[in-house]
């Protein structure tokens, strides 16, 4: 019997699930795994280092190892899937047609809570950091630059977001490469601490509760490598170049997570004040940047940042974004209008002018409240961590229950893994982002049981007792 690979004809195999192909195949693997790459952005810790040195009592590169693992895991859950299902959608398909379409909304509906406000949160980093370097420019004047240019940007094309993406991650791995360059040669010559295995594991202040708790923090870091589903029908290659493209992104960045964390904690100036008081200003890597490099290290690592976060990471993050809100309206789980594509430049274009207005008016209500980093931060990962919790029942449940597979170790072991460390990471999670989230979630039910009161079951085409 011929595999969905063999079986999959010019639209990607999306006709044998009641789909037309509406976008543009042309994203091979490398495509992929740089959109994954850019999504992470390889110089995350830059923005976060203070917040997950102080939560994890110094140990940053473990926290990191181990969000590393926990991703890896979820990866792993989304290649099952996304070898079973090849089409946009994320956790929203995934879900709905692993386990049943209410499902896949309400997963739906959770990962928006992510996508959503992933973008807000990426242009409200960015605009302080670029106010601190220019002040005489505001922060919500950042906010509308960095929205307009990446809006427009989307707009011409999923061709053109990948040869942008291409030239800023050349940009950041440069950056990176001369940090720990210097860092490196700077703890060589007596500066900081010295070389010291503290930062992976410091048996003096060990213990779980504590690094999980960085963990929960850490992993904003790795959120983004689950994008890559959502191109899942422009990608030109089999599906298993998603699953593939997912494990390696996850790789590659958790490796330059914990060698650049690693090296910083040891040039932190005062690593036992910076555990004490945290690091509000969020300025503590550019500290470390500043003892081993002078003040021009520090500035570029900190603009580096404010550009990374605002153009790169963000433009990506605003695509995928519009991909899931495309997708579900195409099933018509939300409105009609967000599944419209453009005709010459294939792009979900209402979509992605939503998710702009949305990420605009978000960021400038946000930059005018001292929380406004730590909430979206805390909500982000909180949706997020929810949605994959599904998604890993949904292997389970598509492959073991339905599918009867005897690949334990796939469809049954690591999912199971993969739950407990992320259930143990929402349990542990801040309080107003618990709140907040189960309030998400009871909007989403809400909706959910008016649609069942009228009639209106949320549907998938291709299921059998779905089909319009």
């Amino acid at each position: 019997m011929l595999g969905l690979e063999e079986r999959m004809g010019e639209d990607g195999g999306l006709g044998r699930y009641g789909y037309t192909q509406e976008l543009r195949r042309t994203l091979g693997f490398r495509d992929l795994l740089v959109y994954g790459l850019i999504f992470m952005v390889p110089i995350a810790p830059f923005g976060i280092f203070g917040s997950v040195f102080a939560g994890s009592g110094g140990m940053i590169a473990l926290a990191y190892a181990i969000g590393m693992l926990a991703m890896l895991f979820t990866a792993n859950s989304y290649a099952q899937m996304a070898k079973a299902f090849p089409m946009a959608g994320s956790v929203y398909t995934y879900a709905g047609r692993g386990i049943a379409s209410p499902v896949g909304f309400l997963s739906g509906w959770m990962i928006l809570l992510d996508y959503v406000l992933v973008p807000s949160l990426l242009y409200l980093i960015a605009g302080i950091a670029m106010n601190s370097l220019l002040p005489a420019i505001p922060v919500w004047l950042w906010l509308v630059a960095f929205v307009v240019l990446n809006t427009a940007v989307n707009f011409l094309g999923i061709e053109m977001t990948a040869k942008v993406n291409r030239v800023m991650l050349v940009a950041q791995l440069a950056i990176l490469a001369i940090f720990i360059v210097i860092g490196v040669v700077a703890l060589t010559q007596g500066k900081g601490r010295g070389f010291s295995f503290a930062p992976l594991f410091d048996g003096g202040n060990f213990s779980w509760t504590l690094v999980f708790g960085a963990v929960s923090i850490a992993v904003l870091s790795f959120l983004g490598f689950d994008g890559i589903s959502t191109l899942a029908e422009e990608n030109r290659d089999s599906a298993r170049a998603i699953g593939r493209s997912m494990i390696a992104a996850l790789l590659v960045t958790g490796v330059l997570f914990i060698v650049q964390t690693w090296v910083a904690a040891l040039l932190v100036p005062d690593p036992a004040g910076l555990i004490a008081n945290g690091d509000a200003a969020g300025t503590s890597f550019y500290d470390a940047a500043r003892v081993a490099g002078g003040g021009w290290l520090a500035v570029l690592t900190a603009a580096a940042t404010a550009v990374s976060w605002g153009f790169a990471n963000s433009l990506v993050a605003q695509a995928a974004t519009s991909r899931l809100l495309y997708a579900m309206a195409r099933d018509r789980q939300l409105p009609r209008f967000l599944a419209k594509v453009h005709p010459t430049r294939k792009v979900p274009v209402n979509a992605t002018l939503l998710v702009a207005g949305v990420s605009l008016a978000l960021g400038l209500y946000m930059q005018t409240r001292d929380d406004g980093i730590t909430l979206l931060s805390s909500l982000v990962n909180f949706g997020a961590m929810t949605a994959f919790l599904v998604l890993h029942v949904s292997v389970v449940v598509h492959y073991v229950v339905r599918s009867r597979s005897r690949d334990w170790c796939k469809h049954l072991i690591a999912p199971a893994i993969g739950f407990a460390i992320l259930a143990y990471v929402v349990i542990n999670a801040k309080v107003a982002a618990q709140a907040l989230g189960f309030v998400w979630l009871g909007i989403g039910a809400v909706i959910l049981v008016g649609l069942l009161a009228t009639g209106r079951r949320p549907a998938l085409a291709g299921i059998e007792g779905d089909d319009k």
